[in-house]
């Protein structure tokens, strides 16, 4: 592989290498970003990947704001999954508080991230069949997706960008319609999902379009930092709910799959096993709630919860509390803590730094599609052009991730 660089410069006269921008607004990017690419033809001979057309300065942002406000930039970046990133952001302020989540709201978190996980997969793979000519598949599946944000619909109000929880829990509980339609998605969705696989798996103008191409093996993965269902798919198997168990994952029985050429095709197969492992998961935590005491939904942590209004204006504790809490008169440890959890793209990292003021000190997100993206121009580097599109598929990268 080439470095993410152009082989030949404007002024070179032995350049006859046409120069190609792929990007930053093309429908084939999936995002606002830019590849600038010399082409031969149909073959890319080099490139260079450039960001920041959508840099919004999330993590300065987040330094100036208390920690529960912290919560609706996280939607921004994947939204694709944003309850993922919701949950990875209180489960970071927890661990610099120190404090202790019910077993309940571990397993109402699992579901959500599994369910988030499997939206998340559902555009990846579905827009993967797209880019190489297969639409219904898209179409197919798309439905479930709908079902899913009507499921978060019903917990928190919203759909995509969700801003659902709250450092220590939930701020309120599932109802029962919300449960009514978790049990039926857990049911309804395997057929789905069996049918959209039949549709790819050996469809053979689908594998000639994938198989082997922007093949990657495990050491260069690993060299690049690679997580999530694209290291995987070169074999390795680190998933960060089974290396670094968090909510409870530890609880649950769940397999990790791997592929074997570290291709487009891998990967796309990869993404479909886990979607069976999430249902897989989601039924677990069913059962295991059903077992749980009912009504807790957070945790007994009231100098960091905001109470509900109803008791701020009848309750004086709630309305201290209430008050400490907004005016920022609780003190935080003094410490720095990282909290990684799996998300849709892989490693979703929160670095925090904290003085003991109510927002962080430095804080720094570790966004899995920027580390994943960054081998993109190497490894498009010899490839044709319409190879480098579905590969920039199956990375899957999400620019408000990239760019933060």
């Amino acid at each position: 592989m080439t470095a993410n660089r152009l082989v030949f410069d404007d002024n070179d006269p032995q350049d006859d290498l046409v120069t190609l921008n792929l990007g930053p607004t093309h429908p084939a990017t999936h995002g606002v970003f830019q590849n600038v690419l010399q082409v031969d033809g149909e073959r890319i001979v080099s490139g260079i990947s450039t960001i920041g057309y959508i840099h919004r300065a999330f993590e300065k942002i987040a330094e100036h704001r208390p920690f529960y406000q912290i919560t609706p930039l996280t939607d921004r970046m994947n939204y694709c999954s944003s309850p993922i990133n919701n949950m990875g952001w209180h489960m970071t302020v927890e661990k610099l508080l120190d404090v202790e989540i019910p077993k309940r709201v571990q397993y109402m978190r699992v579901i959500i991230m599994e369910l988030a996980r499997i939206a998340d997969h559902i555009i990846c793979n579905g827009i993967l069949g797209v880019d190489t000519g297969a639409f219904s598949g898209f179409l197919y599946v798309m439905q479930e997706r709908e079902f899913i944000y009507e499921i978060f619909e019903e917990i928190c109000g919203a759909r995509l960008t969700t801003n659902i929880g709250r450092i220590g829990g939930f701020e309120r509980d599932f109802n029962e319609t919300a449960f009514q339609k978790i049990r039926q998605f857990v049911k309804r969705y395997p057929p789905v999902l069996k049918e959209f696989e039949e549709l790819f798996n050996r469809n053979r103008i689908f594998i000639d379009r994938t198989s082997g191409v922007a093949a990657v093996d495990a050491e260069t993965a690993l060299s690049y930092s690679w997580s999530g269902p694209i290291l995987r798919a070169t074999g390795v198997d680190y998933d960060v709910r089974a290396n670094e168990p968090y909510s409870s994952y530890e609880d649950f029985d769940f397999e990790i799959p791997v592929g074997e050429n570290g291709d487009v095709y891998d990967r796309f197969m990869v993404r479909n096993e886990e979607m069976w492992q999430s249902i897989r998961i989601i039924e677990q935590a069913l059962e295991k709630l059903e077992k749980e005491p009912q009504g807790i939904f957070h945790a007994d942590v009231p100098e960091f919860y905001l109470p509900p209004k109803d008791q701020v204006y009848n309750n004086m504790e709630a309305l201290i509390y209430h008050f400490k809490i907004v005016m920022g008169e609780i003190d935080t440890p003094k410490t720095e803590v990282y909290h990684a959890v799996e998300g849709g793209n892989g490693e979703l990292g929160f670095y925090l730094i904290s003085d003991g003021g109510r927002s962080p000190y430095r804080l720094h997100f570790r966004r899995p599609s920027f580390i994943n993206y960054q081998m993109y121009a190497p490894m498009s580097s010899g490839m044709l052009l319409s190879d480098a599109i579905i590969n920039m598929s199956s990375l899957n990268v999400i620019a408000g991730e990239l760019d933060a």
